[in-house]
């Protein structure tokens, strides 16, 4: 699967540190132990074909990567149909009674960033699908988020991708080694597993409702519902960012202790959707 560009002075951030060497806490996954359910869909979606793909070289270093490599022309087409089949998918399967619409957060890095506005591009833009209505978006744009940021990879910033595997090898028995001056999976695992949380939590307070059958179980009352025939609407998320970050935070979602076995995972190609929860 694949997918877009908004104007740039409609960009929002939300700035924070991105890429602390080790876990700020002593949790590392925490979807692990949270106390309550998550109330969104996640969904992540992994940048298009970047320029540093073409140059088969390893970007990592916010400096550089937040203004440079961004999407080649395949990446571009990529991202613009993800969109698109997202969009179809969208409204095959879902009544707008049961969503807000699509809540797109984004690294800013700039392979990132020009994946997730030509996605969201894609989703409101009635050229790219026709014959399906607008998906609102929240915020009206794309939302940046540093803790998506990529991975950072030390010294082997800009060598050769083929140097990820000696990472990856270490990975599986100690993800907390930051050999090569890289950042520690479990550093990546604790940092986007709490923005999901933070993210769940914000999403969820700032839910309109809807009205339901009132045979509704009360089991389910308890947990989606806000008084008499009320339903919270909940977002479809979005999650714009890079291979390795995608690879960690899939193991935070399937509740694994650490990030030691995300290269056993399906690998995530370029611009590709996975619904993760």
């Amino acid at each position: 699967m694949m997918m877009m560009l908004f104007p740039r002075r409609a960009v929002r951030a939300m700035v924070t540190s991105s890429t602390s060497s080790s876990p700020s806490s002593s949790v590392i996954n925490h979807l692990l132990h949270r106390n309550i359910k998550l109330t969104q869909s996640y969904y992540a979606l992994r940048h298009g074909q970047s320029l540093a793909n073409v140059e088969k070289i390893i970007s990592s270093d916010p400096q550089i990567s937040t203004v440079q490599h961004g999407l080649s022309d395949v990446g571009k087409l990529q991202a613009r149909k993800a969109g698109e089949m997202f969009m179809e998918d969208y409204h095959h399967t879902d009544t707008a009674d049961d969503y807000e619409g699509v809540a797109i957060f984004s690294s800013d890095f700039t392979r990132a960033r020009e994946t997730a506005s030509i996605f969201a591009k894609s989703l409101s833009s009635s050229s790219s699908s026709p014959q399906y209505p607008q998906i609102p978006i929240y915020n009206n744009d794309i939302v940046l988020e540093t803790k998506l940021r990529e991975r950072y990879f030390g010294v082997l910033n800009g060598g050769p991708d083929t140097k990820y595997q000696s990472v990856w090898d270490i990975d599986c028995t100690d993800p907390d080694h930051e050999e090569y001056g890289v950042e520690s999976a479990n550093s990546v695992l604790e940092r986007t597993t709490r923005l999901i949380c933070d993210l769940d939590d914000m999403l969820s307070s700032s839910a309109t409702t809807s009205t339901t059958s009132s045979s509704s179980s009360s089991s389910t009352l308890e947990n989606d519902h806000e008084g008499d025939g009320k339903k919270k609407k909940k977002w479809k998320v979005i999650l714009v960012a890079h291979g390795d970050v995608l690879q960690i935070l899939q193991t935070g979602f399937l509740l694994h202790e650490d990030a030691s076995k995300h290269r056993s995972l399906d690998h995530l190609e370029t611009a590709t959707i996975r619904k993760l929860y």
